[in-house]
């Protein structure tokens, strides 16, 4: 994935394991982060995170500041927005971890999540697999989970596996949207010289 950006992020990839590390000291140096900087990180604007808090897909910030669950929540809605509704993404990411404002009934971190999500599209990098092949990608992606119940592994591996092809379908989108673009520009340039 090197040359392109982290999942959810307008910031270039290193191709690093374990992105969430990248975001960890900036969390910890600024005793959490600004809307603006969440919004510098990710592209998105403050209006666009702030809705997605009143609609309670994200966590209420503690006094203004974003720590690593909400930028973590931030990042994995924003990876798979292209592709997704938000109230799908909202639904999903409440059967993985259920209400955004309570860390009790997680199966695992939104931390730890993202970062499963990262690894797996690091692992396809560009390539799109057949769509048979991502729930054994992702669940080799998980194989040292730690499920705190019988179900929650399975969950966990369905829910990685929607993201995955919510991802790569964004993915699509936008090089469909690029060429389409290239297109028009092309069909319009030639039509004027003609003129």
């Amino acid at each position: 994935m090197t040359g392109k950006f982290v999942p959810g992020t307008v910031i270039c990839d290193s191709g690093e394991k374990g992105m969430f590390s990248v975001f960890r000291p900036m969390i910890l140096a600024t005793g959490g982060l600004t809307l603006g900087q969440v919004c510098a990180i990710t592209g998105l604007e403050a209006s666009t995170v702030q809705n997605w808090i009143k609609r309670g897909f994200v966590a209420h910030p503690v006094q203004k500041k974003y720590y690593g669950r909400q930028l973590a929540r931030i990042l994995l809605i924003s990876a798979l927005r292209d592709s997704m509704k938000i109230e799908s993404i909202g639904e999903l990411m409440a059967m993985v971890n259920g209400s955004a404002d309570d860390e009790s009934d997680d199966i695992i971190s939104e931390e730890k999540l993202y970062d499963h999500l990262c690894e797996i599209i690091g692992n396809i990098a560009d390539q799109i697999p057949a769509i048979g092949e991502i729930p054994g990608i992702v669940q080799k992606a998980i194989c040292d989970f730690d499920p705190p119940d019988p179900s929650s592994k399975e969950r966990l591996q369905n829910a990685l596996t929607v993201m995955v092809y919510a991802y790569s379908a964004g993915r699509l989108i936008q090089a469909a949207d690029q060429d389409f673009q290239k297109m028009k520009f092309k069909f319009h340039s030639e039509k004027e010289k003609k003129q």
